[in-house]
């Protein structure tokens, strides 16, 4: 990912150029009389894009479907929550 600085005019004579930049995965910095005021960042991909590119290089294997409920890991005896337990044995 690279990333390249344009001022507030030459961004607005060239908005679409930019935006192809953008689109390819560059970053670019507005700047105002030469000080950064702004950035156009390129839109991160979605939680399903990233575990379906995952799936798709084989380095994960998932349904589509979502998980059950799963049993409890650690049950309390007593009027105490776990979560009582842990603060008392972080003190």
């Amino acid at each position: 990912m690279q990333q390249s600085e344009t001022g507030v005019r030459e961004l607005k004579s060239r908005l679409s150029a930019f935006l192809r930049r953008v689109e390819a995965g560059n970053t670019i910095v507005i700047t105002d009389h030469g000080r950064p005021i702004a950035r156009i960042v390129p839109i991160a991909p979605t939680v399903e894009e990233r575990m379906q590119a995952l799936v798709e290089s084989g380095l994960m294997a998932w349904t589509g479907g979502k998980l059950g409920p799963m049993k409890p890991v650690a049950i309390s005896q007593g009027d105490r929550t776990v979560a009582d337990l842990l603060l008392e044995d972080r003190e």
